[in-house]
Formats: structure tokens, sequence, C-alpha cells
């Protein structure tokens, strides 16, 4: 693809990689047969080529309307295209480029802004984020079906193993997850323990910048990373091998914090640093997997069948397929077929909120893939996709961490 770029971005960061990316694709179209919107919408401004020509014509100084922005807000940022590519087009990283211009020439109406300025803040406030849903949890019995659907009854986390092992890694301290799910960190503390591996929380980290950033919240993504790079680097000096997530959409993010802060003259080294060591849970257990096997408890009654969801940002973002899927069939569970496993549950972390309608028709047509091989019940590896799906079934739907942990001998 040819491009002349505007001269307010050309020779920015930005713009130099904006172009690069743009001059890979070749216009095949392949990435839009695999774009959930696009399949939703049917709109071809509503799936990836579409988007890419829109966000060209911004960089090349057309002026960008609020139809514009609805259009890159309606993506999922689910990476999907960055698969089905075959030219390697960087998608994900040109359509925050994309959002991030429109964003302030178009700007948002005041009860947008107010809507995305309560969400940001509320999720990032740990203390009013476990308030509200202490609050919600306790009045669940008297809240409408679909509000009760939101709000899951707390799972109890169980013991927190106090052994300390020469081998130790480093514990992501998710904004949401510990209120929401305090169970799978401590299952993926458990099971680590059992291959020899102590899983250190660290007080001063935090959220990993990824609710921030996609909400075009810039300078606090780069506050929050340069606070977890600085409550991380002194233990990883020490001797820490890893830092370990247990959600794939913070897993993708402490990944990308090399990229992030690339043009950050004092942490770009060891946001790079940070990044290397950083570890999906899949991979460490994966890494794992010879000494976890013979603690497996023997399977006395057949093991009740999963339809397990590989969520977005482990197939698409980090490229990891397969993993999780190995490792549960090799402990002993039954996995149940799912058509178009490669699509998104609608989720994405706040687009459930602020794209709801198209997020709710992403939820029922997943689930109802899903549920078609009858499973027991429902496994997935973000805390996300993991309770937008429980919104919309019966079915427990767990991390399948939680699932591994109770397959293991204390």
């Amino acid at each position: 693809m040819q491009t002349n770029l505007a001269d307010f971005i050309k020779d920015t960061p930005e713009g130099k990689e904006a172009d690069a990316i743009l001059r890979s694709c070749v216009h095949c179209g392949f990435c839009t047969s695999t774009c959930p919107t696009y399949q939703v919408l049917g709109d071809e401004l509503d799936g990836p080529r579409g988007r890419i020509y829109l966000i060209k014509q911004v960089l090349e100084g057309a002026e960008p309307t609020a139809k514009t922005q609805q259009h890159l807000d309606r993506c999922l940022t689910c990476r999907n295209c960055e698969s089905t590519c075959p030219s390697g087009v960087q998608y994900g990283r040109l359509v925050d480029i994309g959002r991030s211009v429109v964003e302030k020439k178009v700007g948002r109406s005041a009860g947008d802004s107010l809507r995305r300025r309560l969400l940001h803040r509320g999720l990032l406030s740990k203390k009013a984020f476990a308030a509200a849903l202490a609050l919600g949890r306790a009045a669940r019995p008297v809240l409408p079906a679909s509000l009760k659907a939101k709000v899951q009854p707390r799972r109890a986390p169980g013991s927190w193993p106090t052994t300390q092992h020469v081998r130790t890694m480093l514990l992501l301290d998710n904004c949401v997850q510990d209120a929401m799910a305090p169970s799978i960190d401590a299952a993926a503390a458990r099971v680590l323990h059992r291959a020899g591996i102590t899983l250190k929380r660290v007080a001063a980290g935090g959220c990993c910048g990824a609710l921030s950033h996609h909400l075009n919240e810039h300078d606090a993504a780069v506050a929050r990373v340069r606070a977890n790079i600085d409550a991380w680097w002194p233990l990883a000096e020490a001797g820490a091998e890893a830092i370990v997530v247990t959600a794939s959409g913070c897993s993708v993010m402490v990944k990308d914090y090399g990229h992030f802060m690339q043009h950050d003259a004092v942490y770009a080294a060891k946001a790079s640093r940070i990044a290397a060591i950083a570890k999906d849970v899949s991979e460490v257990i994966a890494d794992a997997w010879v000494q976890l096997k013979p603690s497996l408890k023997p399977i006395r009654d057949a093991l009740p069948a999963i339809a397990y969801h590989p969520p977005c940002t482990l197939q698409h973002g980090m490229k990891l397929r397969g993993g999780v899927e190995g490792i549960l069939r090799d402990a002993g569970f039954a996995l149940t077929p799912v058509a178009d496993s490669h699509l998104c549950c609608g989720s994405a972390g706040t687009y459930s909120v602020l794209q709801s309608e198209i997020s709710g028709e992403l939820k029922h047509r997943k689930l109802g893939n899903l549920t078609a091989g009858k499973p027991a019940q429902i496994a997935t590896a973000n805390i996300g996709c993991m309770t937008h799906l429980q919104s919309g079934t019966e079915l427990p739907v767990k991390h399948w961490i939680e699932l591994l942990d109770e397959r293991l001998a204390v």
C-alpha cells in the first residue's frame, strides 16, 4: 500500500511505525473474513481492511468524523486479523495509533467522556472496585436478572503456600481479578509450589496498564507501567526468574512493555528486560509439566467434560495456541469440540460496557458454540472472558489453572 502521510505525523515515531505497517498491507481482505465485528455488522468499515483505509486517510490529512471514531471504537482489538494476515500486518499497533489521533481531533461528547472516566477510575481503584463488588454481591438476591448475572458469588481462594523455594517468580497484582476471583492467583501459587517454585506477591505493583492504554489514557498507562517496573526491578535483579501473569489480557500487555516504552530514555532498557521475563502462567506450567504430572491424582471416575475458550490475547496476541488444551488433556480432562474457537467472546476489556450490543451478540454466539458439545463446565484463561461468559450461562466458568489445581495432590 502506497502512503503519503501528512506533515503533522510523518516524522514522529508513531508516524514512522504507522507508515511501515500501512505499506505492509496488500489489500487482500483475508482479515475481513475472520473479523468478529464484520461478521456481526457486515460493514467493510467495521472490519480490519476498512479500518486500515480509514486510518490511512486520517494520517494522510483527511479530517476524521464521529463516524470514523465509531468504526475504530467498534474494533475489539482481538487481533484475529493478525493471525490470518499473510503479510504480517501489525494491525493492533496501527489501530492504537489511529484511535489516539482520531481522539485528539474529534474528541468525545460530555456523556461519553464521563462514562469512560468513571470506568477508568472505578476499575483502577482496587478499594473502590472491591467495595462496589461487595455491595453488589450483598444485594444480589434482589438485583434484576441482567445485573445478577454480572455479579457472581465470591469463590474462596483457599490457602497460599508459605514454603520458600529456591526458585522464585513474581506475580502481577491484577487490578480487578483479586476482587472478582482471588481463587485464580491462589490456585496458580499452589500449582507452582508443587513444581518447586515460590510465587511472590509484590505489594507495590498493580494494574498492568492495559486498561488505561485501551481507553486512550496514555499518561496513566505510562505511569502504571513505570510503577510496575520500579516494583519488580530490584527483585528481578536479585534473581526472580519471571513475572507470572494469570490473566492473558494482562500477559500480552506486560510482554509488550519493551515496545510500549521504547522511546522513554529512563525506562526503555528496563522495560525490555521486564518484557523478556514476563510469562503467561500457561508457559510456566508447560515448562514445569514434567515435574507436575506425577502429582496428578488417580482418576477413579471420568472427569467432567470441559469446553475450553482460548482468549484472543492468548491465541492471537501472544500466539500461544494449543498449550492449555494439551495440559488439560494430559491432566485427564476431556475437551469437547468448539466451533469457531478462534473468534472473540466479546469481552475485550471494557468493550462489553462501551459496546454492549455487539459484545452481547458475540457472547451469545460464543456460548452457543461452547455448549454445543454438552460440557459440564467451561474453562478459559482470562478474567474478562471468564466473567463475561459466566454472565450468559448457568454452567460454571473457571480459569483453567483452577481446574489443574483441583487435579493435583496436596
